[in-house]
């Protein structure tokens, strides 16, 4: 069986800390069940640390540069690259997310972050933080638009959303930008870079009425799931509850319109917010 792949440090901190635990540990004769067991880890959680999926912790980095003997290399390090400018409840997702393979994303009430447009992701930002100045509205929408440069690669991500028609009913930030956000998503699922799926009203109850789901897959290492609630958010490797919302996420796509009639209902509510701003 091949070895794991080496990361390329310049890419990012993470990469660097990854690419390093990983060579102190073979170098100092651990195996990766070997380096968790004192710190209560898994072994998987230090191949999550290797592969860069996962950020290293302050206590972490404190007693791997112990254990490995590297002269305060993981502390400084980890410290350094601890700042984040995302919410502390995403932060880590949002790191993990730069790097999967592959993303499949229900949303019940909003268009993914990673699909919406300046004017939508604004909206939200100036109704979640009605305090904030216009200028930091503009750098949180800035930093959402880099997240979604996620999707400039043309084949890489992965892209699998299912989004609620309650998502394409509600007009935030009033008909343009709703027409516009939504000729964005039919746009990416034309060019087949994402395969979108909506769930409409008519599907009654169904798996995902407990709230929003995100599952990232990795080329070196387990699947997460990100559960997200109002201000929290959870980034869950456990492989039984990582399964389970795996689950979810299937029910959830054999419940909702296929990609092509799902195409058809956002191009004809983007058309109906057009004639809404029209007669406006």
């Amino acid at each position: 069986m091949p070895g794991p792949k080496d990361l390329d440090p310049a890419s990012s901190p993470r990469a660097l800390i990854g690419s390093e635990l990983r060579h102190a540990r073979e170098r100092n004769g651990f195996s990766q069940a070997q380096l968790g067991e004192p710190l209560f880890l898994s072994g998987s959680f230090i191949g999550q640390l290797e592969a860069g999926t996962r950020r290293m912790q302050h206590e972490y980095a404190v007693q791997f540069d112990v254990m490995l003997r590297t002269d305060g290399f993981f502390t400084r390090n980890c410290d350094t690259s601890a700042k984040s400018r995302y919410p502390e409840h995403f932060e880590e997702a949002a790191e993990a997310e730069a790097v999967t393979t592959a993303i499949r994303n229900y949303n019940p009430l909003l268009i993914p972050g990673l699909l919406q447009t300046p004017a939508y992701a604004a909206e939200l930002f100036r109704t979640y933080r009605p305090m904030v100045s216009d200028a930091e509205v503009e750098e949180l929408v800035a930093i959402r638009m880099e997240r979604a440069r996620l999707l400039d690669d043309p084949t890489k991500p992965l892209l699998m959303t299912v989004i609620d028609e309650a998502a394409l009913r509600r007009p935030v930030g009033g008909p343009a930008a709703m027409s516009e956000t939504l000729r964005h998503v039919a746009d990416l699922m034309r060019r087949r870079r994402i395969i979108a799926q909506v769930l409409p009203f008519t599907a009654g109850a169904h798996a995902g009425l407990g709230g929003a789901l995100k599952l990232m897959e990795f080329p070196d290492g387990p699947p997460l799931c990100f559960l997200e609630g109002l201000d929290t958010g959870k980034l869950v490797d456990d492989p039984a509850t990582v399964a389970r919302h795996a689950l979810t996420f299937t029910l959830l796509q054999t419940t909702a319109l296929s990609p092509a009639h799902s195409l058809d209902l956002i191009e004809t509510v983007a058309q109906d917010y057009e004639h809404e701003k029209a007669r406006s």
